[in-house]
């Protein structure tokens, strides 16, 4: 699910090709009208290859659970930067 703040530009991906969710998000993540994706995993997992190498602040990127399929922290992009920045934050502590 991508959505927006407009009601009307809230999409909802059945039976779409990799090909049109790869578009959409590239359409929604230039918009500057739009603070926050919110994406399922599992359709972030189809593109994780844009997920995880987009890195702009805004919009924000929010993978959460779909209905049909458990979420998994290990396949979520922002998660796995937030735990980094944690391990490069405490190795660098760790020094002084």
């Amino acid at each position: 699910l991508f959505s927006s703040t407009d009601e009307s530009s809230c999409y909802a991906f059945v039976e779409t090709t990799v090909k049109q969710v790869e578009d959409t998000f590239k359409e929604f993540t230039t918009r500057e009208d739009i603070a926050i994706v919110l994406i399922s995993q599992y359709v972030a997992n189809m593109i994780r290859f844009l997920v995880d190498s987009y890195n702009n602040p805004i919009p924000a990127i929010l993978e959460i659970p779909s209905k049909d399929h458990p979420y998994d922290p290990s396949q979520d992009s922002v998660l796995s930067r937030v735990k980094y920045l944690f391990s490069a934050e405490s190795v660098a502590s760790d020094r002084r």
